[in-house]
């Protein structure tokens, strides 16, 4: 094939135009919005813009470099949530072909036996490192993609000596736009409204387990993920942002083999972006003196502590427990400027990784070797379990099946006992799940299963979620078997989760208020016909036999028995509404709440502020707010101002409007501590609402009432909080949760000055009009599936 010579970056013609000033900055219009497939040209979430190569042009700039180049494999195997394709580009040289089949050798070595992978690295010292490039993964750091494609281009193309040098050594994998609906729509999130760098412990996204999948799939040796906007945090002759980070580590890591090359391969990167400074061209839109700097910012280095490593939500962190060096990128402007400080960025991360690659996949190698052997030399022991064992509910199993299908995804090994055992006097039957923590990936294993800690005394900020425990947010047990056990169970390996309901005798039924997929179910039934009811506790089908019945039950997971006719309150299906959140912050509550209300069986609408007071609710039965009480505001900056209530007029309108909806008999639901604010501002409610800090969220102990508000939950249970809240002076309205009236009601996370809020009311319910406020983060980011059943239950009960 044609071969384009090309020496740096000088041969990129399309991707290298400079930033030009307009005479007049072009009008954009809000995607949250219009919701159309026209791409924007720039974003009002970003203080300046460029002309970045449009989503588009991004097939066709691949296929053209494909043409030129043997080198080159494209794939679009993957769709975003909006539909639009995931390109996955991997380069490597076509003349070490052996080489590159050594990579996929050696990677089923690491994880059955790290030994023999360690010593096939001597015999082979020409073998092949893949590292991973994920671009933009928010859809507004537009830099990564571009830069993503200049590299492509290069590594495709290119004759120079560096540029073969590397590739003798490297597999280069992209990601090329991690977040096409994002890019498209000038958005950070994805078309479901979803921050995919805050999604990789729960992976409810589409574009998201395309990117667990080729980490599972190459094990990648570095993992790159290219951000942007940071500029001010080292000063500012340090712009940008490269990791390691600061403490907390999370305690599941081999943090320490991580450690032996981060910080070197991280001041490699700067050094390449500060070796290169001559090149950019300090473009008068960004504010950044490009040619004065002298490093950037790496936490770990630089700080004490808000920059942390300790959630594995993010994709770098969560690549490290498969082995990686994960690192994210943050450029320091949104202009060519940015683009080619992560080129320089990655070209010094591919020069490290070629000089000491035989090292560091040696110490990933050791990982995997480690998890095998039980040896966690740098862990206090008994920090690791011996094995997890997973009970199985015999009527609502499907909670547990989400978790095991959940861990087998992501390369976790799960097996089931051949027979009925016993542990620590309690009986399990055969068939009983169990996840034995001498296996390659323990670190990933345990992060997911355990009950995580209290980090509050440790650091005083954390930079997002410090708890996001599975069994205790998705409503499984996972019961730990001591590190020193004598436990020992037949089992065989898991390969597919049985996940059929079934339907037993003849009528009525009776479904329980245990899971999503129960309450899915319920839903399900009420929208074709079936005559249920509740009788605040469960729920009952008054229905003989039927093949449709038994197909809809058979798809909900759940086995549904027959019971005595029982009457209760029957179902009709609610028109649900919730206001929609343009993205004023990263929470991103409402969307969460959103697929939560849409995962139940609800139909859901979004509304606008400004469409709900213009409009008003139509024919709403209920209505969700969850976000931020700034929704409610004439004087919202500029990437809301469309969005947004225009002026005061519009601001009255939208509480009148609210507050005829409540008075006709709507129902309204508050969902955690902006919404809380919002219904004091609307007038809905006299208690007095008290916040925790910004930084403060977890996993908290909450006794719930026994009404059908809290049906299907223990006195005792778990609930979540993101800025916590709770509630004094509430004599206007009746209780139905507080926090746990003990000192230890925080079980996990970081929550500082809690202890005015142990024992206080955290869900309420006015005595004289239906409005509920749930100060907990029920929805949260599509991930706290064992708290949706309380949207369920308040709009159910009457």
């Amino acid at each position: 094939m044609k071969k384009t010579v090309m020496t740096g970056m000088a041969a990129i013609t399309m991707l290298a135009a400079p930033l030009t000033a307009a005479a007049e900055a072009p009008k954009w219009n809000n995607v949250n919005v219009n919701e159309t497939l026209q791409e924007e040209d720039g974003s009002l979430f970003n203080s300046e813009n460029y002309d970045f190569l449009k989503y588009s042009k991004v097939d066709d700039k691949l296929q053209e470099i494909a043409e030129q180049s043997n080198r080159i494999t494209v794939e679009s195997s993957a769709k975003s949530s909006g539909g639009h394709d995931l390109y996955t580009v991997t380069i490597s040289d076509p003349t070490a072909k052996g080489k590159y089949g050594y990579q996929k050798s050696l990677r089923k070595k690491m994880f059955k036996n790290p030994e023999k992978a360690q010593s096939f690295i001597e015999k082979h010292p020409d073998f092949k490192v893949p590292v991973m490039i994920n671009a933009s993964i928010h859809g507004t750091e537009f830099v990564g993609s571009d830069a993503a494609l200049q590299l492509i281009e290069r590594f495709a193309t290119a004759d120079d000596e560096q540029t073969k040098d590397l590739l003798e050594d490297h597999i280069l994998i992209f990601n090329v736009v991690a977040n096409p609906d994002g890019r498209i729509d000038a958005t950070r999130f994805n078309s479901n409204g979803i921050d995919l760098n805050r999604d990789f412990i729960t992976q409810s996204q589409a574009e998201t387990r395309h990117t667990v999948e080729l980490i599972k799939e190459w094990n990648p040796m570095v993992f790159l993920d290219l951000h942007g906007y940071v500029r001010g945090y080292g000063g500012e002759d340090h712009p940008g942002l490269i990791e390691p980070c600061t403490p907390p580590h999370n305690p599941n890591y081999e943090y320490d083999l991580f450690s032996k090359w981060a910080l070197d391969q991280a001041e490699a990167m700067e050094g390449s972006i500060v070796d290169n400074r001559a090149d950019y061209e300090n473009t008068n839109t960004s504010g950044v003196d490009y040619q004065s700097m002298t490093g950037t910012y790496i936490p770990q280095r630089d700080d004490e502590a808000g920059w942390d490593d300790y959630p594995p939500i993010f994709t770098p962190m969560y690549a490290m427990y498969h082995g990686a060096y994960g690192y994210t990128l943050e450029a320091p402007t949104n202009d060519w400027d940015g683009v080619q400080w992560h080129y320089d960025a990655v070209m010094g991360a591919l020069e490290f990784s070629d000089d000491n690659k035989e090292q560091m996949i040696k110490d990933q190698i050791e990982v995997f070797k480690r998890g095998i052997q039980f040896d966690h030399p740098y862990h206090t022991e008994g920090f690791f379990p011996q094995a997890y064992i997973l009970p199985v509910d015999e009527t609502d199993p499907t909670a547990t099946e989400k978790a095991v299908e959940h861990l087998l995804f992501n390369d976790i090994d799960v097996s089931e006992s051949k027979k009925a055992f016993e542990y620590d006097g309690v009986s399990y039957p055969a068939g009983t799940y169990i996840v034995d923590m001498s296996q390659a990936k323990a670190g990933l294993a345990n992060t997911m299963l355990w009950d995580g800690e209290d980090i509050t005394d440790i650091t005083p900020s954390m930079y997002d979620i410090s708890a996001w425990n599975l069994p205790e947010l998705w409503g499984f047990e996972a019961v730990e078997v001591e590190a020193d056990s004598s436990f020992n169970v037949k089992t065989n390996d898991v390969k597919k989760v049985k996940a059929d309901g079934e339907l037993t005798g003849n009528g009525p039924y009776v479904i329980p208020n245990s899971s999503v997929k129960a309450i899915n179910l319920v839903n399900s039934l009420v929208k074709n016909g079936f005559e249920v009811t509740m009788d605040g506790e469960r729920f009952y089908v008054d229905a003989d036999k039927s093949p449709e019945l038994r197909k809809l039950v058979e798809a909900s997971g759940i086995t549904v028995k027959s019971t005595e006719a029982v009457d209760g309150e029957p179902l009709t299906s609610q028109k649900v509404t919730i206001l929609k959140d343009g993205g004023i912050n990263k929470a991103q509550s409402h969307a969460g709440t959103l697929l939560a209300l849409e995962r139940l069986g609800f139909d859901v609408q979004e509304v606008t502020p400004r469409e709900l007071a213009e409009q008003g609710l139509g024919e709403t039965d209920v209505f969700f707010y969850s976000g931020t009480s700034s929704l409610i505001s004439y004087t919202n900056w500029s990437a809301n101002a469309e969005f947004g209530l225009e002026d005061e007029s519009q601001y009255q309108a939208f509480i009148e409007n609210i507050h005829s909806f409540v008075e006709d008999g709507g129902k309204y639901i508050a969902v955690g501590a902006g919404a809380s604010d919002a219904a004091k501002q609307l007038g809905l409610t006299d208690v007095t609402v008290h916040k925790g800090d910004y930084n403060s969220n977890g996993i908290v102990r909450v006794n719930y009432g026994t009404g059908s508000l809290t049906s299907g939950y223990e006195t005792t249970d778990y609930g979540f909080v993101y800025r916590p809240v709770w509630y004094t002076d509430v004599e206007g309205a009746d209780v139905h949760a507080t926090y746990k009236d003990s000192s230890n009601f925080f079980m996990a996370g970081h929550w500082e000055d809690r202890a005015d809020a142990q024992g206080k009311p955290v869900m309420i319910k006015e005595k004289d009009q239906d409005v509920t406020l749930i100060g907990l983060e029920a929805g949260f980011r599509d991930h706290t599936d064992y708290l949706f059943r309380l949207f369920s239950n308040a709009i159910y009960s009457k």
